[in-house]
């Protein structure tokens, strides 16, 4: 079992900076991958940005240049660093944890955390 515990959300204007945070606990040893996603009311879930296994990192489009994920392995915490936002990024942002199981992978999430940026 893994459980992630989130922080970081909240309300700012467009252009605005908000740092997420996601601390990691249990049985992480089989990690595949670590991130965030972003949800709205009436769309699906959708990947925002993730760390691989092997330490590279990916993006949705949309986001590149704008924000950075990084972490702290000795805390288990994973970061997304949201610089020059804007009212679309407005969504719940839930930290993901997927890892290795026999026969394929399971996925972990966070409770969410609400960022709102006003226009």
């Amino acid at each position: 079992q893994v459980q992630l515990e989130e922080s970081g959300g909240g309300l700012v204007q467009a252009g605005g900076s908000l740092r997420l945070s996601c601390a990691a606990s249990g049985s992480i040893s089989n990690l595949n991958t670590m991130g965030w996603f972003r949800q709205v009311p009436g769309k699906q879930r959708e990947l925002v940005a993730v760390f691989i296994r092997d330490g590279s990192t990916n993006y949705i489009d949309r986001v590149k240049g704008r924000f950075t994920i990084s972490r702290d392995n000795a805390k288990n915490t994973v970061y997304l660093q949201m610089d020059s936002l804007k009212p679309e990024d407005t969504g719940v942002y839930y930290c993901n944890v997927r890892t290795y199981v026999t026969g394929g992978y399971r996925n972990y999430w966070g409770q969410g955390t609400q960022v709102t940026v006003s226009s």
